[in-house]
């Protein structure tokens, strides 16, 4: 009888494993103010996200350069292609990385998750205190 309930327990553990794994966050994204697509995908041993293409265009148009990085020598890179998700790797049901954000040049802790309506969830914490937005699938 113990044996059949390990059994059972071994099971259900085993298919059970699976739910816990993040859903993928690759493809290409629509931020929520609907100004930018990023392209997330495979970057070596971890996962990134690039701007691939702008639909409103930043203040400098097309070539806007990175004016705003606290770094002086990184200023001068265009923002069109650049990597504002970086490092990102699976922790459980979530995936953990860095956000940096080149309207402000500020880099932050980030939490990103598949939601179950298709939907990606996007938060940058600065501390405990996180800032959470919704990106959807571009087409």
């Amino acid at each position: 009888m113990k044996l059949a309930a390990l059994a059972l327990a071994v099971t259900a553990t085993l298919t059970a494993a699976p739910a816990l794994a993040a859903a993928p966050i690759t493809g290409n994204w629509v931020t929520e103010e609907k100004d930018a697509v990023i392209a997330v995908g495979q970057c070596g041993r971890s996962i990134c996200g690039k701007i691939s293409r702008f639909l409103k265009p930043p203040p400098e148009g097309a070539g806007q350069r990175d004016v705003n990085n606290p770094d002086p020598a990184k200023r001068s890179r265009r923002i069109l292609g650049m990597p504002v998700l970086t490092s990102f790797t699976q922790d459980g049901d979530l995936w953990r990385g860095r956000i940096y954000d080149p309207k402000s040049g500020k880099d932050y802790r980030s939490v990103v998750r598949r939601l179950a309506n298709g939907r990606l969830e996007v938060k940058g914490c600065l501390g405990p205190f996180c800032q959470t937005q919704v990106w959807t699938k571009a087409s």
